[in-house]
């Protein structure tokens, strides 16, 4: 596991543990592929942090801040020792706290939340339908899914969409944003007719 690009590029990060299960290469590259130049001067959430590589990731693309929320004792002293390790611990807060507790509280806005909860436990969808329900994110952010793709499964979100997804795998990135105000505003308009 290392940082692909950036101003850490080529930095060997140490791994979390059995609790969390890190993102491949290739799913890492494919997903900054996609994100391109939104990840600049971003404000992310790395949810269900494990060893903190996707938001280690986006500091090293530019991102101005990365919260990585993890419980996990020995994710966390992962995610310091890598943060160290690539010198970007000034642009990052780590919280020991459970993610939904955090999501909960938290009054700031983010542009990409990243979200790879453990297999198999429903973790990812709890989180989607909680976010759906918070205004976490900031008027073009994207959400994250990272899961196995037997998992995947519809969500009844209201505010949040779909609009992409990518197998890479045993990996399946679903990306979620805002719903376009246009199109909730004709459901209204028609609904009212």
């Amino acid at each position: 596991m290392r940082v692909i690009s950036g101003t850490a590029k080529g930095r060997t990060l140490k791994p979390a543990g059995q609790a969390t299960r890190p993102i491949t290469d290739r799913a890492k590259t494919s997903l900054f592929n996609i994100l391109g130049a939104r990840v600049v001067n971003a404000n992310v959430l790395d949810l269900f942090a494990g060893a903190g590589s996707v938001g280690i990731e986006t500091l090293s693309r530019g991102a101005r801040a990365a919260t990585f929320v993890e419980l996990d004792r020995a994710a966390l002293s992962a995610i310091h020792t890598n943060l160290e390790t690539t010198r970007l611990e000034n642009r990052a807060h780590v919280v020991r706290l459970d993610v939904f507790k955090f999501i909960r509280r938290t009054q700031e806005k983010y542009d990409l939340i990243y979200v790879a909860p453990p297999q198999y436990r429903g973790l990812w969808a709890d989180t989607l339908n909680t976010l759906d329900g918070l205004d976490l994110l900031t008027e073009k952010g994207v959400v994250v899914a990272q899961i196995h793709p037997k998992e995947y499964k519809e969500l009844a979100l209201t505010q949040l969409e779909l609009f992409d997804q990518r197998k890479y795998g045993s990996t399946l990135l679903c990306f979620y944003q805002r719903k376009l105000e246009s199109a909730s505003s004709a459901t209204t308009s028609s609904s009212d007719v």
